[in-house]
């Protein structure tokens, strides 16, 4: 089994790369629902949370408080990395359970925007960063969100430069408008498929 990595920024069309593979039989875990509902179902991350953040990190119907997870977490890096010390090893080992199960699959992947910052790609075996051009970023994400251009460029500042994940990456897969998707996923699954 091939464990594929799944990253890109914000805009970039991960999520559309990934359901392109789930097309093709891959398996894909997607992180961000996954740690969100780890968040409200996991005990370990609940009493993390609870420590971290007090009583009131849970609301009295036991759902998570969003609006305080999200004000903390967001109020900067060092916060950022505290919520993220509780929830990344709950996740990656949620993540190597679900691979258990999959054990007949030739492929899995992983779809992540924070892959690296959140050390995910420790437990895969190949990185693919799907890249397209800020520009075309912004747009995509403004139409898919509702929302301005000034409050994407401040979520794209606070994630890694998409060249760095390109640099770090063992493939990209180019979602520019120009170059179709399906042969480029073809061929990444062809070439994993002979190693």
């Amino acid at each position: 089994m091939v464990r594929i990595g799944i990253t890109g920024g914000i805009g970039s069309g991960k999520s559309y790369v990934s359901r392109l593979l789930q097309e093709r039989g891959v398996p894909v875990y997607d992180t961000d629902s996954e740690a969100k509902r780890l968040m409200q179902a996991d005990a370990d991350i609940r009493q993390g949370l609870t420590g971290l953040l007090g009583e009131t990190a849970y609301q009295a119907d036991g759902t998570l408080n969003k609006p305080l997870v999200a004000g903390y977490l967001f109020a900067g890096p060092r916060h950022a990395a505290r919520i993220n010390a509780i929830v990344h090893p709950r996740v990656k080992a949620d993540f190597l359970r679900w691979v258990a199960k999959k054990a007949d699959c030739a492929f899995v992947a992983l779809e992540s925007a924070i892959l690296f910052e959140s050390g995910f790609e420790d437990i895969v075996d190949v990185v693919v960063t799907v890249y397209a051009p800020q520009e075309l970023r912004i747009c995509r994400a403004i139409e898919r969100d509702g929302t301005t251009e000034e409050k994407i460029r401040r979520r794209m500042a606070a994630q890694m430069d998409d060249e760095m994940k390109c640099r770090l990456s063992d493939y990209v897969i180019r979602n520019d408008g120009i170059e179709p998707l399906a042969p480029q996923l073809d061929d990444l699954l062809k070439t994993l498929e002979k190693s």
